[in-house]
């Protein structure tokens, strides 16, 4: 069977270049005899492996050595309770909640200490960025926002500056877009989906936020703790880590995250100028916060949306079933989606529309 264009949310599409390397050295890598799956993970050949891969991602973010960069368990998820664990020093917490994954971070911290929703589009069912202007919090431990709302395809276009280190949830756009990391003082990523394979969390954080965990915070969600240990306080996701790697160097190869940007902008402005015009689908996102990693859509029937998904699907374009939460379509064109596959897909709406 023949690969399909994968637009799955996450676990998400891989660099076919990359599968074809972690196919070829899949039983042994390198001359070591052995898989990486198989190698002890405090071995000069594995070090190897996660050193290269802390300083690929360096490279393509220019994180500054005032940062430490931990590879960890539990995805962006388990980070949802690790931030107010590792920074709530006072107590209390600004959240912005732009998202299904924005709430469930405020919704854990709250464990742990006060949160402050400053601002909140939920009742708009998410389809823009709420204004936070005015509204943060004097003495706040730190404010936390969602880069980019993978569920419903919005992201932010101006980022919130205050007296509060501003951490960041970036599972849907880190690489894909550039940031000047100088900005936040924490960034976050669950790995599946634009770094590499699920069950790999990366950890960006400024090193003077080190240090100051409650008593009741688990070594293991310790970050100074892991910091001091290089990310090996225990046993890490090492495959995960080694095809991220491999990722990444794929990424330097594409002209790093500035050159895969302009590629991601041209495909979401495929996508966007189609649904502007269509006289059947339609964007959810309002038009000033749409993200360029997760396109949404409907057809305003939800008949008609499954039966363009299956549509799709009979043509080789998999996994575009909107989040169940809201239904309708989900295009996410993480960096891996070629532009074929996105023009590929415009073709196939353009088809499905001739029939209606």
């Amino acid at each position: 069977m023949a690969r399909v264009y994968n637009f799955s949310p996450g676990p998400s599409a891989l660099p076919l270049p990359v599968l074809e390397k972690v196919k070829a050295a899949l039983p042994e890598y390198a001359d070591t005899g052995m898989s990486v799956m198989e190698m002890s993970h405090r071995s000069a050949m594995y070090l190897d492996i996660i050193h290269d891969a802390e300083a690929r991602l360096r490279a393509l973010m220019h994180i500054p050595d005032t940062y430490a960069v931990l590879f960890l368990h539990g995805g962006a998820t388990a980070q949802f309770a690790s931030i107010p664990m590792n920074l709530m020093v006072n107590g209390v917490a600004d959240y912005i909640d732009s998202g299904n994954f924005a709430h469930g971070a405020a919704g854990e911290a709250v464990k742990y200490g006060k949160v402050s929703i400053v601002a909140s589009s939920r009742a708009d069912n998410y389809t823009y960025i709420p204004d936070w202007k005015g509204k943060l919090t004097p003495g706040a431990d730190y404010l936390h926002i969602t880069t980019n709302n993978t569920i419903y395809g919005t992201h932010f276009i101006e980022l919130p500056e205050g007296d509060a280190p501003l951490v960041a949830d970036m599972s849907s756009n880190i690489l894909g877009e550039v940031y000047d990391i100088e900005k936040f003082g924490v960034v976050y990523a669950g790995a599946q989906k634009n770094i590499g394979p699920a069950g790999l969390c990366v950890l960006i954080v400024r090193k003077d936020l080190l240090g100051h965990a409650l008593p009741i915070c688990p070594k293991v969600f310790n970050w100074a703790t892991q910091a001091d240990n290089e990310s090996m306080l225990n046993t890490p996701n090492t495959f995960a880590i080694y095809v991220a790697g491999l990722c990444m160097e794929w990424l330097q190869n594409q002209g790093g995250v500035e050159g895969i940007a302009k590629v991601n902008q041209e495909k979401a402005a495929l996508i966007y100028d189609f649904l502007d015009n269509s006289k059947v689908f339609k964007g959810t996102a309002q038009k000033e916060f749409r993200s360029v990693m997760n396109v949404t859509f409907v057809t305003g029937d939800k008949e008609k949306d499954a039966a363009f998904v299956k549509f799709a699907a009979a043509q080789g374009l998999v996994n575009l079933k909107g989040h169940r939460s809201v239904g309708g379509m989900r295009a996410s064109i993480y960096n891996a989606m070629p532009i074929e596959g996105v023009k590929r897909l415009v073709d196939v709406m353009k088809a499905f529309e001739a029939q209606q």
